[in-house]
């Protein structure tokens, strides 16, 4: 481990310790395609040689933006990292204008595109950035394909000269600028050096139960998120074959072809892999559809380590016999774990996969810490239910007089980049301010109440935390997505979307006429979802409960401008865009 400096000596580590016949696994054309270690780092190298024959130098910035994961991310990543030059990964769903600034604050000189949606955006803004060229991951007619700068590498002659460079870069040397898909503001570029994400990685891994170059992941969270680039480089670690997902929509297929171990994801995928299988239950007759419906009851009331007693266990038993033990196979067969992070997941969720067997891993971090902070960990009393697990290694946490909590460790961002103002707002000394809310519980567990920006008072002088109230009521199957409203007014409301697969569902079960334009304004949904509201409600005090409410007549997206890249709402742009509802709740 002691040999583990910079993130190219990752790949090193794997071929010295598992020299995995499959590193990586993308499907092509529909045939899943591998590579062994020593290709991967055969093939990194030639990145490594082509770059330097383009004219690449230490401290260069690339530019790598890919619709899907797949292996050549990881070879080009490496390819970069190797001479010294920085990976500048982009989320491939912002608009034009969020590339063009990002191509230009970076000072890109080169650009790995995955396919023509994406080169179709950046040949738009081309001519205002430095790029000198764009090379792909698919084959487009008349474009530079990645195996350009491949066969450029072919030649080894100048490998000695890689090797003079990977000598030369240090652990606080920066690796890569993350650009953070902000809910305001331009984006900003966080300064991550080779160490702050080695040490993540080497931190994290004691809370990860994996078997050692023999467990098999599925890696679906896009790789530029540096959650996903991180366990990446900790499977590498940990030699576990990495498969890609083709597309959320191809999710359940891979599941079943790749039959994973583990995998990682965001709350919103979870959410709809339960939501499918729980409308498949619907779908029973019964004694099957009784039985189904029993041990999803029996798993919402679990709690880890036999805290429900004999019986509840034995009852465990049995729903996992009957019922769970169908979940697990539409899933592979294999799945022992998932891993969440980016936002806050149901505890509805946790409870019922870990009933089910295969436990949701809650998580904590953010790009400017490299990201994990803390992590659930089943074993030796580290799972605990609405929280995100106990700190990770190395890592500082404390919590300031208004709640807010902050964090030291290597981990811990350079800055961001050249923006040293932006950087001093979020730095108190050797401590990062998170802008999030929270506690540490008497054994050790943090647990995250709200984001410190977006707690708001009413006319009448309440606070109100959106993020608790909005997270009670997505557990409602009729609700997608929830934004709390209401400062400076009255009392707390709420714009709704609502999930519309599940209420199309709803209204064939009543006879309801079911049109997507006209299902907003149907008064037995509003009053169901009423009911919904009234339930939740009971959890909170008078002033923060949600007094009214208005559907949202479109489903929110990246592409609309609601949510960012990672799933999180813009609450300001969500707003602006539903101004004659809020109008509507407060003043008619």
């Amino acid at each position: 481990m002691a040999n583990i400096k910079r993130l190219f000596d990752f790949p090193y580590h794997q071929l010295e310790t598992y020299n995995l016949e499959k590193a990586f696994t993308t499907k092509y054309n529909g045939e899943w395609q591998s590579i062994s270690t020593q290709e991967y780092i055969d093939q990194a190298n030639m990145i490594s040689r082509g770059l330097l024959r383009l004219g690449v130098k230490p401290n260069d910035k690339i530019a790598v933006i890919s619709s899907n994961n797949r292996t050549e991310w990881n070879i080009v990543d490496i390819g970069i990292l190797q001479i010294g030059a920085q990976n500048v990964p982009i989320y491939p769903t912002i608009s034009k204008e969020d590339y063009e600034y990002i191509l230009k604050h970076s000072e890109a000189t080169y650009c790995f595109v995955s396919d023509s949606d994406i080169l179709e955006k950046i040949n738009a803004v081309k001519n205002n950035t430095q790029l000198k060229t764009i090379y792909t991951f698919n084959e487009i007619d008349g474009e530079s394909h990645w195996t350009d700068v491949l066969k450029l590498g072919e030649d080894n002659s100048n490998q000695d000269e890689v090797e003079k460079l990977k000598n030369a870069v240090k652990p606080d040397h920066l690796a890569t600028l993350i650009y953070t898909s902000g809910t305001t503001g331009t984006p900003k570029g966080v300064m991550l050096s080779h160490k702050n994400i080695v040490s993540n990685v080497l931190d994290s891994e004691k809370r990860v139960p994996f078997d050692y170059g023999k467990s098999k992941a599925l890696s679906f969270l896009p790789v530029c998120h540096v959650f996903e680039r991180m366990i990446l480089y900790l499977y590498q670690f940990c030699g576990v074959e990495i498969h890609f997902a083709e597309s959320i929509e191809a999710m359940s297929d891979n599941l079943k072809e790749v039959k994973p171990n583990v995998m990682t994801a965001v709350p919103r995928l979870y959410e709809k892999v339960f939501d499918k299988i729980v409308a498949k239950g619907t779908e029973l007759t019964g004694l099957k559809k009784a039985l189904f419906f029993w041990a999803i009851e029996l798993g919402l009331k679990y709690e880890p380590y036999g805290v429900n007693g004999w019986w509840y266990e034995q009852q465990l038993k049995l729903a996992r016999k009957l019922i769970f033990s169908k979940w697990q196979e539409g899933l592979g067969g294999n799945l022992e774990l998932m891993v969440s992070g980016s936002a806050a997941l149901q505890p509805r969720l946790t409870r019922v996969f870990a009933a089910a067997g295969m436990p949701i891993m809650e998580g904590y971090g953010l790009t400017e810490t490299s990201p994990v902070i803390s992590v659930n960990d089943q074993r030796n009393h580290g799972f605990k239910i609405g929280t995100v697990g106990r700190l990770i290694d190395n890592v500082e946490v404390k919590i300031a007089d208004d709640g807010e909590i902050l964090v030291k460790g290597p981990n811990v961002m350079q800055g961001y980049y050249k923006d040293p103002e932006r950087t001093a707002e979020v730095m108190t000394g050797d401590y990062f301010h998170t802008g999030d809310i929270g506690e540490i519980d008497k054994d050790g567990f943090l647990k995250i109440t709200d984001r410190k920006k977006e707690i708001f008072k009413t006319s009448g002088g309440k606070y109100v935390a959106p993020a608790l109230l909005e997270n009670e009521f997505k557990q409602s199957r009729f609700i997608e997505q929830i934004m709390v409203i209401g400062e400076g007014e009255k009392m707390p409301a709420a714009l709704i979307q609502i999930n519309y697969e599940f209420v199309q569902e709803w209204a064939k079960r009543h006879k309801i006429d079911y049109s997507k334009e006209s299902i907003i304004d149907n008064q037995q949904l509003k009053d169901r979802i009423q009911e919904e509201i009234d339930t939740a409600n009971q959890k909170f005090g008078h002033w923060e409960r949600i007094k009214r409410f208005e559907i949202t007549p479109d489903i929110w997206s990246i592409e609309g401008g609601h949510l960012t890249p990672t799933m999180k709402m813009k609450r300001k742009v969500i707003k602006e865009k539903y101004l004659n509802l809020i109008e509507k709740i407060y003043r008619s």
